[in-house]
């Protein structure tokens, strides 16, 4: 009877093993075919801002560049470190700054604590701040006085964390075929990739669109050693 309880537990664990494997294994064939479609999809959308402002096309094109190197590099790495991230984000940030006026306010701020060791730890998921930024360009009031987009960066605490937020638009953006992936692939990612060690948060108040992202990189870590 010991001798047959041993057997079944190890049949038990093996079957644990096999299953936690094969959810591995979709999980990674989602991301990427997710990833298939954001890419394609993000290089379309710069290069359609660039085309709109050709006067700006040798500032665009160098930090175009950049971005370019991130996402044929950088993306196709499973994490990437937050620096990394951060960065990208804000060299996609000054190409789709060509598509407003000088004079519209764009507040940029980062708040970043650069000694903490997980900030240069490749924990992060590569990609994960274009929804937030672009869905901002696109929805922004770029007409009223009063207009504005504002992007905060934090790392604090081994916690990444961004918060965009822009005075809404009254004109509807026109939906085009295929449109909104970025939309629908971000919490898909998120849940994928880092389970209950994320928060994002998207709400409307006094006509300010509002979206937060939160991902405890430490926690995130802990469980993936543990899980070894």
């Amino acid at each position: 009877m010991i001798y047959q309880l041993m057997l079944a537990r190890k049949e038990k664990n093996e079957a644990k093993k096999s299953f936690f494997d094969l959810e591995m294994k979709v999980n990674d064939l989602q991301l990427e075919t997710l990833e298939a479609k954001l890419n394609p999809h993000l290089f379309k959308n710069i290069l359609n801002s660039i085309q709109s402002h050709a006067y700006q096309t040798y500032f665009a094109l160098d930090k175009l560049a950049n971005v370019l190197d991130y996402i044929l590099y950088e993306s196709k790495k499973k994490y990437v470190t937050a620096k990394e991230e951060i960065d990208f984000a804000l060299n996609l940030i000054e190409i789709n700054k060509i598509k407003i006026s000088p004079l519209f306010e764009l507040k940029i701020k980062t708040k970043i604590n650069s000694e903490e060791k997980l900030y240069e730890q490749p924990l992060l998921a590569p990609l994960i701040s274009i929804d937030l930024i672009e869905n901002a360009f696109k929805h922004a009031d770029l007409q009223s006085s009063d207009a504005f987009i504002s992007v905060l960066f934090e790392f604090k605490d081994n916690v990444f964390s961004m918060t965009v937020s822009n005075k809404v638009s009254d004109k509807k953006v026109l939906k085009k075929e295929r449109s909104g992936i970025g939309n629908t692939t971000l919490e898909h990612r998120l849940r994928i990739i880092y389970k209950n060690n994320f928060k994002l948060e998207k709400f409307i108040e006094n006509n300010i669109y509002t979206a937060h992202l939160k991902i405890n990189l430490l926690e995130y870590k802990t469980e993936m050693l543990a899980s070894r």
